[in-house]
């Protein structure tokens, strides 16, 4: 048994319901064994486990490359965007250099 450290957080507390549904859902598409649905995971599989969680990234790459093809900007591109837009003069942040030698 391991002890928790607390590093493994949602940054969005809200969501840890919606990311536990999904957890469900995923194990229901792969006919994962019944007993995960007590809501405890300690009877299943670590190869159990790790599909459940490869079929959730794969969900979620699947969802984010159709938002991408549908041209939904999402908050990544968004950023892109707005950095592209400010004119950046990267030799007065950095100073001026003088080489040695």
């Amino acid at each position: 048994m391991s002890i928790r450290t607390g590093s493994n957080r949602t940054l969005n507390p809200m969501a840890m319901q919606a990311l536990d549904k999904f957890k469900l859902e995923a194990a229901t598409e792969l006919n994962i064994n019944n007993e995960y649905k007590s809501g405890y995971w300690g009877n299943i599989t670590s190869r159990e486990c790790g599909s459940v969680g490869g079929q959730m990234v794969k969900k979620m790459i699947e969802s984010y490359e159709n938002q991408l093809a549908n041209g939904t900007p999402t908050n990544t591109s968004m950023k892109a965007i707005k950095n592209e837009n400010k004119n950046y003069n990267l030799a007065n942040k950095a100073g001026n250099f003088v080489p040695q030698g």
